[in-house]
């Protein structure tokens, strides 16, 4: 089923192409904003056929003026993108995956003043060329800057990782010095070994800060999750885990934040690392989180001037960690703005908004 958005200004039309995941497309009309039904992720035909069609439909009678799409060239989306507007003759607008992660919430409340954005979530292509996914932005209309980022870890195997938890934590125990205990951890993993070794060459190790992979590492630590078999699933366990064990104080000094606005939880990661209790783990991780990141947001509030926050991106699912964070910071009176959709759903509807400023 379409979604419709009323915009609180009109424009030219735009066509946004989404993301990878999670599909959806959007089509601007005056002030109008239509995002189609979930067309899914494009990784086949029948999904990308999905998306011509869609494309065709809310397009019909529409004279588009500019194609906006993701950073990453080898999405579908935006190799439709760039080919619907050589044919038709159109510019096109690349938008960064974070970017349109935060536009999509102040498109979703209709609020154009500057936000202080926070986009977590499994990865999305940086303006750098590295895998974003942990992001601190400052976000008015059209323009972003990146303030800062959680800590980087690497990603052994590249996307791999992101499917295999265990090779997160691999990662973590060799930042924190302790590659030595890597095979005797992970014995049902025959690849341990060699991802230690790729650790300590750093051979196809991409860093990435993402939150979806930091979840990652502390599930492999606590031996909650070492393979995934779906999407998100090491960060699900985590948050029933959590659940089931109730609320916690954060560890104290259980995160850090760098003189250039890194915030490193890594002191939180290496007592998950000798933890025996997974579900006590789970909750102090949810907490630990919520408690790092609100002073993060608080300490870029003051320094910005701004007072409202939009929180974006996948990990936005987690109940835990939303109504936590989101409570701290009600509490020293800054404002949070949230989407129903926090996920890659939303990507086209950030897409327009950023195209449709680009061109006010």
């Amino acid at each position: 089923m379409n979604s419709q958005f009323t915009l609180p200004f009109g424009g030219p039309s735009v066509l946004a192409c989404g993301a990878w995941l999670k599909n959806t497309i959007c089509v601007s009309q005056g002030d109008q904003a239509h995002v189609s039904e979930l067309i899914g992720d494009l990784d086949s035909a029948e999904a990308c056929r999905l998306l011509d069609e869609s494309v065709a439909r809310l397009c019909d009678g529409v004279t588009i003026a500019i194609v906006a799409h993701d950073l990453h060239p080898d999405f579908y989306s935006t190799q439709f993108a760039l080919s619907y507007a050589e044919k038709q003759g159109l510019p096109v607008l690349a938008v960064q995956h974070h970017h349109a992660h935060i536009a999509a919430v102040c498109a979703e409340h209709g609020f154009v003043e500057p936000v202080l954005g926070l986009a977590l979530d499994g990865v999305g292509l940086g303006a750098d060329g590295t895998a974003w996914g942990g992001e601190l932005l400052r976000v008015a209309g059209a323009d972003f800057r990146r303030l800062g980022h959680l800590a980087l870890i690497a990603m052994p195997g590249g996307d791999r990782a992101a499917t295999e938890p265990w090779r997160m934590a691999a990662a973590v125990l060799f930042q924190l010095g302790r590659a030595d205990e890597i095979a005797a951890r992970f014995t049902n993993q025959p690849g341990a070994a060699t991802v230690t070794a790729m650790l300590q060459r750093n051979l196809n190790c991409p860093a990435t800060s993402s939150m979806g992979r930091l979840f990652d590492a502390a599930a492999g630590l606590l031996g909650v999750n070492e393979v995934q078999t779906f999407e998100a699933e090491a960060a699900i366990l985590l948050q029933t885990l959590a659940q089931g064990h109730g609320r916690v104080d954060p560890m104290n000094a259980g995160y850090h934040i760098t003189q250039n606005n890194v915030l490193d939880f890594s002191p939180l990661l290496a007592m998950l690392a000798d933890c025996h209790d997974a579900a006590f783990g789970a909750a102090l991780f949810h907490a630990t989180l919520a408690a790092g990141l609100a002073v993060w947001l608080q300490r870029a509030a003051d320094e910005h001037h701004i007072k409202h926050i939009a929180l974006g991106g996948g990990c936005f699912y987690n109940e835990i960690l939303l109504c936590d964070l989101s409570g701290r910071l009600d509490a020293i009176g800054l404002h949070v703005l949230t989407s129903k959709q926090p996920g890659d759903s939303s990507i086209s509807l950030g897409q327009a908004w950023v195209a449709l400023q680009s061109i006010k």
